[in-house]
């Protein structure tokens, strides 16, 4: 196996990351991702797993209780009780356009 990984494929990841490397961070991080995948691949080697998730190591027989309709809440209390608001509306922080593409 290769010891390291390529210089777009470390870009490629702190890029979904949202970081920004350094050219000696980006030497680094070649050789330690490599190692660090090198050990997942040894993991999925191991006589006997599977790649089946296992959740819980009990069988899952939950009893699920029916939807039913409940009154209503108060607009006002709602956006009463929100960290920001605006009139009748809860302030979110922006979202959208935050990708390099966008």
């Amino acid at each position: 196996m290769e010891e390291k990984l390529s210089r777009e494929e470390i870009l490629h990841v702190a890029n979904l990351a949202r970081i920004k490397l350094t050219e000696e961070e980006i030497e680094k991080y070649r050789v330690q991702l490599k190692k660090l995948l090198n050990d997942v691949e040894k993991i999925n080697e191991v006589e006997g797993y599977d790649n089946d998730i296992l959740i819980a190591p009990w069988e899952s027989n939950t009893t699920l209780r029916e939807d039913s309709e409940g009154s209503m809440l108060d607009p006002k209390a709602v956006v009463e009780n929100a960290p920001r608001h605006s009139g009748n509306y809860i302030s979110v922080p922006v979202v959208i356009g935050e990708s390099e593409g966008a």
